[in-house]
């Protein structure tokens, strides 16, 4: 019933009653292995786990011991970074003399776009401390510099990047360049071949 690298092939079948009262054989869940591998490797873009099963198995159809060993992954596909959800962290520039920034015309900018799942406000305040000469003293005076950017979680088949930064143009902050947070330069863990 499976073929002789699958993860379930090894499992005992049992027998179960459906609904309408016939009888099927069946296979029960595979509880996924304790991984004991020490070997890591860090991923590049572009990278498939039946390339990955291949370089380190030998054997492309050995991937799911990759995706086993990543527990926490759902999807193989989120584990390279090749899933339809995307994030990206954009910086936000906004003169502060013309008034509050406008977070709350940018939540409903990016709440009325189709395919963004997430997003989370960013705002970090440095002081910056300078030194005034005035009648022959000095006097320190400090400086606020804010670090605002929003992270946003979106849906790549349903939107793009460009489409994100005009929502964020058209609220009244001036976006900087979108910046990928992914997978990519991630470390995964490489069972040994006999871990499964």
């Amino acid at each position: 019933m499976f073929f002789k690298n699958s993860r379930y092939r090894k499992e005992p079948y049992t027998v179960i009653v459906k609904a309408d009262g016939r009888q099927a054989k069946s296979v029960r869940l595979r509880r996924t292995p304790a991984t004991q591998g020490t070997f890591l490797h860090t991923i590049q873009e572009g990278e498939r786990l039946d390339h990955l099963g291949f370089r380190y198995y030998r054997a492309p159809q050995k991937w799911w011991h990759l995706a086993d060993a990543a527990a926490d992954f759902l999807s193989p596909l989120d584990l390279l970074g090749t899933a339809a959800l995307h994030r990206v962290r954009i910086g936000l520039d906004h003169d502060d003399e013309t008034g509050p920034p406008p977070w709350s015309a940018l939540a409903a900018a990016l709440s009325c776009l189709p395919g963004v799942e997430d997003f989370l406000f960013e705002e970090e305040v440095l002081l910056s401390e300078q030194s005034v000469e005035s009648d022959g003293e000095t006097i320190p005076v400090a400086e606020e510099i804010f670090q605002r950017s929003v992270l946003v979680t979106y849906n790549s088949l349903n939107l793009g990047v460009h489409q994100i930064t005009a929502a964020t143009a058209g609220s009244g902050f001036d976006p900087g360049a979108a910046e990928s947070i992914g997978r990519t330069g991630k470390k995964i863990v490489i069972p040994p071949d006999g871990a499964a």
